[in-house]
């Protein structure tokens, strides 16, 4: 599938879809290459049915201003760029209200995948 982006604007924004227990939500993701783990606000999975506080899994990630630590649970499907993942283990980290995103896609969205960033057309295609 092929999808535009904003070549001047500082992130590469995808919507994406949460799934929950109780409905599903509309994401705005930051691509993020550089982010192993796909990462998502805590509120906004509550608001579908997610309890974030009975993860069963803490993950240290490393971010701008160092060592955390923050819960991992697994949401029954996400999807984005035409892509859908089932039983996809997210990490649960509150991201500042500066960073405009509800989160990052990162690289285990991509893994077995072929990602392409065409920065002079602003496309990306994922296959």
């Amino acid at each position: 599938m092929t999808y535009s982006f904003n070549t001047r604007h500082g992130l590469i924004l995808v919507l994406a879809e949460l799934f929950g227990l109780s409905g599903n939500i509309v994401l705005r993701l930051a691509l993020d290459t550089g982010a192993t783990g796909t990462t998502n606000n805590a509120g906004l999975l509550m608001v579908v049915g997610y309890d974030p506080s009975s993860a069963p899994e803490r993950v240290e990630m490393t971010t701008g201003s160092g060592v955390e630590y923050a819960s991992r649970l697994a949401v029954s499907r996400i999807s984005a760029l035409g892509q859908e993942r089932t039983n996809f283990p997210i990490i649960v980290h509150t991201l500042p209200p500066s960073a405009g995103v509800d989160g990052l896609l990162g690289l285990d969205f991509f893994r077995g995948q072929e990602l392409n960033l065409n920065f002079r057309t602003g496309v990306v295609v994922l296959r």
